[in-house]
């Protein structure tokens, strides 16, 4: 027997309950059946709806365990809990799509193209590339489970949404279509995106929302030279300029940057290894840097820090600014191309040198740095730590490159270290997709919405592997006047190898 806890909605009571039901457990059963199973076993009469049981029209779709699912394409398991998505709730799973219906057709969700001649003989005159732009977008089935999941909606309630971005670019990107959506793209929050991707993760079609609409949606608004926001371009400045996507303040210990001064008392041996410091590492945060050296030299690896190394091109691609993308490409690719590995400490480049550059014709053997480590560390050669920590899963790390296990086995095996989990450490902290510069107030949110997390635990530290998580959090903690810090993952390390 298995265990199913379902959200009741009684539209009458207007109260809202949690019921459990016992049900055989049957192999590799769908949600939908469980609940047909309920209402006949217990005659529960739960509203629910479905269709077609073949995962097309998108009706079904309910939240499993706190995520976005079609319940006739995700199985059951014991405990699960059924909720509605985040909607106006009819009934029980039942939701109200009146007003996002009506958005659709506010918003002329449709090509509006007067002058397209094309004859419907000749479907050749669509070159193979134009329609590769839009035809995974075409798979969308209305489920609503992007909008439902959607961070800076649940939070702000300014974004129209990833549906209909992913609307906007699937009619911005048809050859057949000769009116441009960029402006109405704009108006309706392009730029809030903060690049989460859980969009992405949500969809049942596994259509890329954010890769393949609204990053090349910002791509093509950059190149009709209607954006990107003001704050974008000084960061496009920046790297053209220097190479990097911010400076080191010029009170720092580290003037010049963690590189520079690094490679002024060492040499680089041509090793195997080399780290990726990225942008901020190097010159916000250089004594992670210098934390991921000591360790890896205590557990025997030399590592090189090529000191040519450019911005991996992250900051331009979530903001659409690439235009000068190829030449940091091509820049990175000379400098590394040798090494067996390259290790990250940085969410957003790791994601960028493992998923982006591909696209760019380059292929680089890039690790995080908890996946380097996860299976060298002996807790016998540790000091012991003694401290309380909880885990904020990076958007890049986690949903852009499968990462989670990793850093956390690292943290249960330092010495002395008490791990929890807080209630949803996958939640966006804001900090991507150019929001924490260009759309501050929604980074500050989003990161408010994860401290209220942290705080509930009493824990001494939060630990990240990501330089934009990590300011954006640690903001907020400092707003909020909190014994918690945040801390990169190395310097937890560092601790227990001093």
């Amino acid at each position: 027997m298995i265990t199913v806890n379902v959200k009741r909605y009684d539209p009458v009571t207007e109260e809202s309950y949690i019921e459990s039901y016992e049900i055989e457990e049957i192999n590799k059963m769908k949600v939908l059946d469980a609940l047909s199973r309920i209402n006949k076993k217990y005659d529960a009469n739960i509203a629910y709806r479905y269709s077609c049981r073949a995962g097309q029209c998108g009706s079904c779709a309910i939240k499993v365990n706190g995520k976005a699912k079609l319940a006739c394409k995700a199985e059951i398991n014991d405990n699960d809990i059924l909720e509605p998505l985040d909607l106006p709730v009819i009934k029980d799973l039942i939701v109200d799509r009146t007003e996002l219906n009506n958005y659709v057709k506010n918003l002329n969700m449709y090509m509006a193209s007067e002058d397209c001649d094309l004859p419907k003989t000749k479907p050749d005159l669509i070159k193979p590339e134009e329609y590769a732009l839009c035809d995974q977008l075409r798979g969308c089935i209305d489920c609503y489970s992007c909008i439902s999941m959607c961070p800076v909606i649940k939070k702000t309630g300014l974004y129209v949404g990833p549906y209909f971005m992913r609307g906007f670019s699937n009619i911005e990107f048809d050859p057949r279509e000769d009116e441009t959506l960029s402006e109405r793209a704009i108006e309706n929050g392009i730029y809030y995106c903060t690049s989460c991707g859980e969009c992405s993760k949500t969809c049942p079609r596994e259509i890329d929302i954010y890769g393949k609409a609204i990053e090349k949606l910002r791509a093509k608004i950059f190149l009709e030279n209607e954006g990107p926001l003001p704050e974008h371009q000084q960061i496009r400045k920046a790297v053209m300029e220097t190479g990097r996507s911010v400076q080191a303040k010029e009170d720092s210990e580290y003037p010049e940057g963690f590189i520079k001064k690094y490679n002024k008392t060492h040499k680089n041996n041509n090793g195997k290894i080399a780290f990726f410091t990225g942008c901020m590492i190097d010159n916000r945060l250089p004594w992670i840097a210098e934390y991921l050296i000591n360790v890896l030299e205590k557990l025997g690896y030399t590592v090189d820090v090529p000191e040519e190394q450019v911005c991996c091109g992250s900051p331009l691609l979530r903001t659409g600014q690439i235009d000068i993308v190829q030449d940091l490409v091509d820049k990175n690719y000379e400098i590394f191309k040798d090494y067996d590995t390259i290790l990250t400490v940085c969410a957003g480049c790791g994601a960028t040198l493992k998923n982006n550059y591909p696209e760019y014709g380059v292929k680089l053997n890039v690790l995080n740095i908890s996946e380097f480590l996860e299976d060298k560390l002996n807790p016998e050669d540790m000091n012991e730590v003694n401290v309380k920590v909880t885990y904020h899963d990076p958007c890049h790390l986690a949903r852009s490159q499968g990462i989670t296990e990793e850093p956390r086995n690292i943290l249960k095996n330092i010495k002395g270290v008490e791990f929890v989990e807080m209630e949803k450490p996958d939640q966006c902290c804001g900090a991507g997709g150019g929001v924490k510069s260009g759309k501050p107030e929604i980074a500050e949110a989003l990161a408010d919405d994860k401290v209220d997390m942290i705080e509930k635990l009493d824990v001494d530290h939060v630990v990240t592997i990501c330089p934009f998580c990590e300011f954006n959090i640690n903001d907020s903690l400092q707003k909020k006047n909190s014994k918690t810090s945040v801390i990169n993952i190395m310097e937890l390390l560092n601790k227990a190898y001093e």
